[in-house]
């Protein structure tokens, strides 16, 4: 059975706004890395659309870092599936729409082989994890405090409140700090 993978970065005050964040390319090497291990991401509609066109763009333009581009070239390679109503129709290959029922297509999907299901954004993970559907979280912690901007977490009601077993962190150059944690 295959596990379902949160990643997200967050500035230290919590922030989720990916305009706030801090990246770098070591933090991109992370996230290609993790990209690469994963044999698909899921994404909500609004996020599908802040990665879409621009990591594609990134690949075909090769004048970005070589950290930018590795990462576009994993993300082009994997399989993506977008949850959307309002979505008529995705611009990059790989990449199908699901407009069924969110917890049977999930469940679905992990007891198909292969490798693990990476979810990134907020709204749509937020549902996975009301859902009781998310195994792993991965928080990459930058070292700037934002102030403002929406929160990770702000807008899950939970039933109960879910424990994390911490099983690997790195600190990266700059600070920034990658969490793993499994769910108990």
């Amino acid at each position: 059975m295959r596990n379902l993978i949160f990643a997200i970065n967050l500035t230290a005050d919590g922030c989720c706004d990916h305009t706030k964040q801090f990246v770098d390319d070591e933090i991109l090497e992370y996230f290609t890395h993790l990209t690469r291990e994963s044999g698909l991401h899921v994404f909500g509609r609004k996020t599908y659309e802040l990665m879409v066109p621009y990591w594609p763009d990134v690949l075909r333009n090769q004048s970005d870092t070589k950290a930018e581009i590795e990462f576009a070239r994993a993300f082009d390679s994997v399989n993506k599936i977008v949850f959307s109503r309002s979505l008529e129709s995705v611009a990059d290959r790989n990449t199908r729409i699901v407009r069924g029922d969110l917890q049977d297509e999930i469940l679905r999907l992990k007891k198909e082989s292969g490798k693990n299901i990476l979810v990134g954004g907020v709204d749509l993970a937020s549902q996975l994890i009301e859902l009781g559907l998310v195994d792993e979280f991965r928080f990459v912690i930058g070292p700037v405090v934002a102030g403002e901007g929406r929160r990770l977490f702000e807008s899950v009601s939970l039933p109960d409140r879910v424990r994390l077993n911490l099983v690997e962190s790195k600190t990266f150059k700059s600070g920034s700090v990658a969490l793993r944690y499994l769910k108990q």
